[in-house]
């Protein structure tokens, strides 16, 4: 009984690796990230062409992600705080 719980621990470490990306027709596909993609506008660009004209080939997952990045583009980091003008507006 000893041995068999380091066993199963080790078991279970093992089985919670990061997965390999998978492949499709020999060519390996890169994972796009959130992070990837915003500090890549050019990619980002042509993915949002993408999700736009043929989501269901590219995939929910990675059209989520491609809105996540635009989304942290144009927001930002969040980490800037609000500051009012210093003089009030005029109407």
């Amino acid at each position: 009984m000893k041995k068999i719980i380091p066993l199963l621990f080790a078991a279970m470490l093992a089985a919670c690796g990061k997965p390999e990306p998978t492949e499709t027709s020999g060519k390996s596909v890169p994972i796009e990230t959130v992070e990837s993609l915003a500090a890549n506008p050019g990619r980002l660009k042509e993915l949002r062409q993408q999700c736009k004209t043929d989501r269901a080939k590219l995939g929910d997952e990675l059209c989520n992600r491609v809105a996540e990045a635009t989304n942290r583009r144009f927001m930002g980091d969040g980490e800037t705080p609000y500051t009012p003008p210093k003089e009030q507006p005029k109407f």
